[in-house]
């Protein structure tokens, strides 16, 4: 039989494990980078003035160390954890199989993915919390400020897993009625 070309669709898929995998290894840089950046700010504190992508927690480090750590950490912590919905992500597309899209555990691994987005959020919103309490108790000290547009990834995440979940279970009912 001759091989047919691929359909648009199946272009897409075959591309986005890739690039999945990229935004995979450049949030595992990114998180690497600033923990790079914070141990040098250790042995240098002017280092601190440019942590990384130009964010400079100079004054925080020196009005209080333990805020400054937990600003780093907050900001490392979102990074490992978009990575690693990047990493599932991938687990998706690999189980992903047009013949026979809707399956269990394609939609259980979207759910995982949902999942981890939500708690990138609340680290997210953590992490500005603490800003404010540190604009309010050190006049104008912050950490990074961080955006919060997970909690609509999660949305339409979350609304897709259960569509899958939707087409199995549609799936099952025509198999039980053939």
């Amino acid at each position: 039989m001759k091989n047919l070309p691929k359909t648009r669709t199946e272009q897409i898929l075959s591309v986005m494990p890739i690039l999945a995998w990229v935004a995979c290894i450049g949030f595992i840089i990114d998180g690497s980078s600033m923990v790079f950046s914070y141990g040098s700010s250790l042995i240098n504190p002017e280092a601190a003035k440019n942590l990384y992508k130009g964010l400079d927690l100079y004054d925080l480090s020196k009005h209080n160390f333990w805020h400054y750590t937990l600003s780093v950490v907050l900001a490392v912590t979102i990074s490992g954890i978009k990575a690693w919905s990047a990493f599932l992500i991938v687990g998706v597309l690999s189980k992903f199989n047009l013949k026979n899209p809707f399956t269990m555990e394609v939609a259980q691994r979207l759910e995982k993915v949902s999942i981890m987005l939500f708690v990138a959020w609340l680290v997210t919103m953590l992490s500005n919390l603490h800003n404010v309490w540190l604009m309010e108790t050190t006049d104008g000290l912050h950490g990074p400020w961080l955006s919060g547009e997970f909690i609509f990834m999660v949305g339409i995440v979350f609304i897709i897993a259960q569509v899958f979940k939707r087409g199995v279970e549609i799936q099952s009912e025509n198999e039980l009625t053939v």
